[in-house]
């Protein structure tokens, strides 16, 4: 079941969509995941997303929470890309880079909405030059809840050849903010992962996760994996890293032991960016929740951060006729032993 909850204002919405497993708010400022409750082993409800409790406060603070970002996610470096001979300049919002598609990327842009069927679908054109970005790029970010799925697509195309890599930025905690993270246990299905200098920009040097504490192949514990001495921790105060995927479904895997909570996530994206939540700082969130350092997980499928400057045949360019059109699901369950 999905229906309009309310009106924030003539152009914002809060949609919630329920099913048996799952309940889930969601707004087209941003296309923002705002809450998502499921039960832990005991029947419990909690809220496994980080947010905040009201929509000014997603207008007015960073962090992206539950976000939809684009054009681009994660870094471009030095906030410049070539293409077709043309150089092109984007913001600079995070040190001497562009982050997650400008100062007004697409986290802070009002979707137009529609219920169809069992989905919302929100859709956004994106004018030729905004943040810096070549073509008219028109996205459609679809939700649909089936059971305790939650899957997002995302499908666009574009008059001219540009850069796109959408991603969701939900900052998840199955401990429904009764902890911070370091009790949640992780895998992921990678045997790469990406390097990053002191601002989080890949280096273009690759590593094999085997032996390192970026190797996830079996459950980790979370809070053991920031204990440990590594250059790349502390240049990420954590983990803020890309990795590849090698294997093609049910690629990541994230568990709270205490609740019985697990998170599957599948997507047709190539790899995702693990940020343990290194810059929290201890602001207020919803409910009255104190959000430290490490107090969420972000799991963003998505293509490689600056392939456009990593790749020789860039996964980020979206071609004058082509579709881009990618899927990433959210399987949530409780498990009991």
């Amino acid at each position: 079941m999905i229906r309009e909850l309310k009106k924030v204002d003539d152009h914002i919405s809060l949609f919630e969509m329920k099913s048996n497993a799952l309940e889930v708010l969601v707004t087209n400022f941003g296309g923002t995941i705002i809450r998502l409750l499921m039960p832990d082993k005991n029947g419990q409800k909690g809220d496994v997303v980080l947010g905040y409790d009201s929509i000014a406060e997603y207008q007015t603070k960073d962090a992206y929470l539950g976000a939809l970002v684009g054009r681009t996610a994660n870094r471009t470096r030095k906030g410049t890309f070539s293409l077709n001979g043309k150089t092109y300049t984007l913001p600079l919002n995070d040190g001497p880079n562009s982050l997650h598609g400008g100062v007004h990327g697409f986290s802070q842009k009002v979707f137009d909405a529609k219920i169809q069927g069992d989905s919302l679908v929100l859709t956004y054109l994106s004018p030729d030059g905004e943040e810096g970005y070549p073509g008219n790029l028109r996205l459609t970010a679809t939700s649909t809840l089936t059971g305790g799925t939650l899957t997002l697509r995302y499908q666009a195309t574009t008059d001219q050849d540009t850069l796109i890599n959408i991603t969701n930025h939900s900052y998840f905690n199955l401990s429904g903010g009764q902890e911070d993270i370091c009790n949640h246990t992780l895998q992921v299905h990678s045997d790469t992962y990406a390097c990053i200098d002191a601002n989080g920009l890949p280096t273009g040097e690759f590593r094999d996760t085997q032996g390192t504490p970026f190797d996830f192949h079996t459950p980790a514990r979370i809070g053991d994996v920031l204990a440990r001495q590594d250059e790349q921790l502390t240049l990420g105060r954590g983990v803020d890293h890309p990795f590849l995927f090698n294997r093609a479904e049910d690629q990541v895997v994230l568990c709270h032991p205490a609740s019985g909570r697990r998170l599957t996530i599948s997507s047709t994206l190539p790899g995702t960016q693990v940020y343990t939540g290194n810059q929290l700082d201890g602001r207020i969130g919803k409910y009255g929740i104190a959000y430290p350092k490490h107090f969420g997980i972000c799991l963003e499928t998505q293509n490689l951060p600056d392939a456009i400057h990593l790749e020789q045949d860039p996964s980020t360019i979206l071609k004058k006729g082509d579709v881009y059109d990618e899927t990433t699901s959210y399987t949530f369950e409780v498990v009991q032993s």
